[in-house]
């Protein structure tokens, strides 16, 4: 118990007094950091009791900086220290552990007269079953005036170990953090460009050529900012590194890769067919695929296990999935041809060289990127005919075409299909009204 005791009290400097954050590991390592940000998830979590909140993402992404700057946020508004729990649950085995923790802290606010807590529990799929403990306390009304912040691994998402909470999660909600943005990025990176950009409220093509047009002086600063990106992407430790160094270190590709091989290992799927899948995954972006074809040509038995392994990889981030849209119905054809993208522009480079492959060629990179900032706001999906269009936007029942042309004289984009009555042009440099043709940089800052 002892141990216990002081295993918590370890992960909670500021229960000395606020001030004590200060010698919190991860909160010193952002503070001091030359580059940091504030994660935009700080102004849509709500700590309004009850809640119990859960966020994903990859690893990486800054899910534990989140939580300290939340901690912060606490301490700065006067909440008590001692009435706010930080645990990493990377130590812990399995639910009856993180029951036993949990208990301890549950008994020291009781004595301390902590009458409500903020509890932040951090990696919680570590402990075997660790939904069991939180889902008694929960039902025993132990967490009734509290604010619960769980983050985890993609496995609670796939096993559905979330849906075991129906009706216990009171004012909660499900996050999804990503890699930054090349918003987020170019705004880091230079600090002069916040509050200079202006955000696309719509995709309209007037609003986007209009507010594009204010963007333009802009223009060389965006363009050298998204070659930097195109190199890093938007991992905050790769970013920190390439941006202050020039370089981003072995380690941090090699954490990234170990993430996916220990959510393989979880969910006991085939490392070795998980590569073969993602290897096609990078040598034929931007192209559609067939699920039959992916298995023949890569050696893989079934169509199925190509399907469950897809589905798997959208569930961990890595892949967006970009089904064929029909323009006169507006609707998804699943059973038509897929494309599928990588994420984040560094997991191309990761991907490539664990799967013993080459790197896709920029202009690649950039249509993934494209498709993939798109569909964190909206649904999308692409079409194709005799000519094709990279990304349909499905955005209030319209549908809009985006063309990602990144060579020098980019084509002239076809106007109506169906109900998809407007197409943009993204270029590298080029700005036209009529057809909208606009900046790849601009248009990725501009975006919400």
């Amino acid at each position: 118990m002892v141990f216990i005791i002081i295993m918590i009290e370890e992960y909670n400097p500021w229960w000395r007094g606020g001030q004590y954050l200060a010698e919190d590991e991860d909160y010193r390592k952002w503070s001091e950091s030359r580059i940091r940000w504030y994660p935009s998830l700080m102004r849509e979590i709500d700590l309004k009791p009850y809640s119990l909140h859960f966020i994903f993402g990859p690893r990486q992404v800054g899910k534990t900086t989140l939580l300290k700057l939340l901690i912060k946020r606490l301490l700065g508004k006067g909440v008590d220290p001692r009435s706010i729990l930080y645990l990493r649950c990377d130590a812990i085995a399995d639910h009856r552990e993180l029951l036993e923790v949990l208990g301890q802290y549950l008994a020291l606010r009781d004595e301390w007269h902590v009458k409500n807590s903020y509890i932040f529990l951090d990696e919680v799929t570590y402990p075997r079953e660790w939904y069991r403990a939180l889902k008694l306390l929960v039902d025993m009304g132990k967490f009734r005036r509290d604010v619960l912040v769980v983050t985890g691994s993609t496995s609670m998402y796939v096993r559905a170990e979330v849906e075991t909470f129906p009706g216990r999660r009171g004012y909660g909600r499900n996050f999804v953090m990503y890699p930054l943005s090349f918003r987020e990025f170019a705004t880091i990176v230079d600090a002069e460009l916040q509050g200079k950009i202006e955000v696309y409220s719509s995709l309209t093509p007037g609003e986007v050529a209009s507010k594009t047009l204010k963007m333009i002086p802009w223009l060389p600063r965006l363009n050298r900012y998204l070659k930097l990106y195109m190199e890093c992407g938007g991992f905050p430790e790769a970013v920190k590194s390439y941006v202050e160094h020039g370089r981003i270190p072995a380690r941090i590709l090699d954490d990234l890769i170990s993430w996916i091989r220990g959510e393989l290992a979880k969910l006991r799927r085939n490392e070795s067919i998980a590569k073969r899948i993602l290897k096609a995954v990078v040598e034929k972006a931007p192209s559609p695929l067939s699920i039959n074809s992916i298995a023949k040509e890569f050696e893989i038995r079934s169509h199925k296990t190509v399907f469950s392994y897809l589905d798997l990889f959208e569930k961990m981030y890595v892949t967006k999935t970009l089904h064929y849209i029909d323009p006169n119905k507006a609707v998804e054809i699943p059973y038509k041809n897929r494309k599928i993208h990588l994420t984040d522009p560094l997991l191309y480079r990761t991907i490539a060289g664990w799967c013993f492959t080459s790197k896709p060629q920029e202009s690649i990179i950039v249509e993934g990127t494209v498709a993939t900032h798109l569909s964190r706001r909206y649904e999308v999906g692409y079409w194709k005919n005799h000519r094709e269009i990279d990304v349909v936007v499905k955005d209030d029942g319209r549908l809009l075409g985006v063309e990602v042309k990144y060579g020098e004289k980019p084509a002239r984009a076809l106007i109506k299909v169906g109900k998809m009555k407007n197409v943009i042009v993204l270029t590298k440099a080029k700005y036209n009204m009529n057809p909208p043709s606009i900046p790849i940089s601009i248009f990725l800052a501009c975006l919400p």
